[in-house]
């Protein structure tokens, strides 16, 4: 029982293994499609403890095993039972994790995952898979990124916790940068890498040491567009981000100001058009609130990058983690009579198209974050129940999703029509890792 899973890196073995050493990666590891989460990463490869959570409460912890260490070529980790919560996981049988990593001959590196348990391999093949595949793509972005000239950097983010908050930290320390979260709630006992943020007054020395700011915070969109949920949005955004990114033009360091946006600038009804980052703003409440959201964030004497993101695919949050049990119960299908042209991109691909904002200096004003296939409503509904092996048939009439929407919040989100072309990224050359949807709904859900 157990499996061994072996693939080749496109990077050294000392690359390789540094990797695995730095903050974030556990949770770049960890499959999107399971019900876990990193709740604290090993300080050390060589004797650090991972606690990992689960449903219930229940804890999963792995310790690290000295005696094994052997960089850059091994590390092992054991689970252990520390504590009731751990002792339900502890009932499947041992767990021993060996990762091994050999030099190729042609500079790169053989790496090998062993692990030693009653778990059959077919229940672990997608797992290893994902994880190799993280592993190789997160490596590949970043020696992209090196070749630029972007060194190691001190960067601040806001809306760290969110989804995309929280992969793209992940992903910026395990390519050896600092993250330092701006926390609205911080207090002096949470470490040097979390800063209290005041969104009404930045202090003046919000970004001491900084060299780039990445800002994604905002209340969420998603919700029944009443007066408060809909003030609620603007209020996040403009005002917030103007002040933000005047500190940090304010700042002798920052040299980068990276805001999130959406493609919601577009208007929600431009069925005919193929929409770029030199098309008009379109109209609706969406469209205004963007377009204030990133006049506010442009400030002269700063490079400025406003990422206008497409409809983000993960099981961790968005519209994909509301359709998932939807279409995995064979209920699914598209929305209306499914005509809409839908503007999608991989959470991984959207962290990338942040790193490449951060670095590219040719990247400057709006950029289309989405991929360079988009579909209709009808393709969609199709390929995640061709991925999860499900009918995908039934139309869903539209006054279903008002019901949680309201009117106009299915108008302007669900039933959006927007088909959005990736030219500034395609005119950089910015490589996908996800080009099509069933290859990111695959590499999502693990199938």
């Amino acid at each position: 029982m157990g499996i061994e899973f072996t693939s080749t890196v496109d990077a050294s073995i000392d690359e390789v293994f540094a990797w695995f050493g730095r903050p974030g990666a556990l949770r770049r590891l960890l499959p999107p499609w399971q019900p876990m989460h990193a709740m604290s990463e090993a300080d050390s490869l060589a004797d650090g403890r991972a606690v990992l959570g689960l449903p219930g409460g229940l804890r999963w912890q792995a310790q690290h095993v000295g005696s094994d260490y052997s960089p850059p070529h091994r590390f092992v980790d054991e689970r252990v039972v520390d504590g009731v919560t751990s002792i339900p996981p502890s009932l499947a049988g041992p767990w021993r994790h060996v990762h091994d990593f050999r030099e190729a001959p042609d500079g790169r590196t053989v790496m090998v995952d062993r692990v030693h348990t009653a778990v059959p391999a077919a229940l672990l093949r997608p797992t290893f898979e994902y994880r190799h595949r993280q592993v190789a793509d997160d490596l590949s972005s970043h020696h992209t990124a090196r070749e630029r000239g972007f060194a190691p950097s001190v960067i601040a983010v806001s809306g760290a916790s969110g989804m995309v908050g929280s992969a793209l930290c992940a992903f910026l320390t395990t390519g050896g940068h600092r993250v330092i979260r701006l926390d609205r709630h911080a207090h002096d006992g949470h470490g040097d890498d979390v800063r209290a943020w005041d969104p009404a007054a930045p202090a003046s020395d919000l970004f001491a040491g900084v060299d780039a700011v990445v800002h994604l915070a905002g209340a969420p969109i998603a919700g029944r567009f009443t007066d408060s949920h809909k003030a609620k949005i603007r209020d996040s955004r403009v005002e917030p981000t103007r002040l933000l990114a005047q500190a940090a033009a304010a700042s002798s360091t920052v040299r980068t100001f990276v805001s999130a946006s959406a493609i919601g600038f577009y208007g929600y009804a431009r069925p005919d058009e193929v929409l770029t980052e030199s098309s008009s703003k379109g109209g609706g409440f969406l469209a205004d609130v963007v377009g204030d959201w990133e006049h506010a964030a442009r400030v002269p004497g700063i490079r400025t990058v406003q990422v206008r993101t497409g409809i983000v695919q993960s099981p961790t949050g968005g519209t994909l983690r509301l359709q998932r049990p939807i279409f995995a119960a064979g209920l699914g299908g598209p929305i209306g009579d499914g005509s809409q042209w839908l503007s999608w991109i991989d959470l991984d691909d959207l962290v990338d198209v942040y790193l490449r904002a951060l670095f590219d200096d040719r990247l400057d004003g709006p950029v289309n974050a989405v991929a360079p296939a988009p579909v209709t409503g009808r393709e969609y509904a199709k390929t995640l129940g061709r991925v999860l092996h499900r009918p995908a048939v039934l139309p869903v009439p539209e006054f279903g999703p008002a019901l949680l929407l309201g009117r106009q919040g299915v108008r302007e989100l669900a039933a959006a029509d927007q088909h959005v072309d990736n030219r500034a990224l395609d005119d950089v050359g910015h490589r996908f890792r996800h080009a099509t949807l069933e290859e990111s709904l695959r590499h999502q859900l693990g199938r």
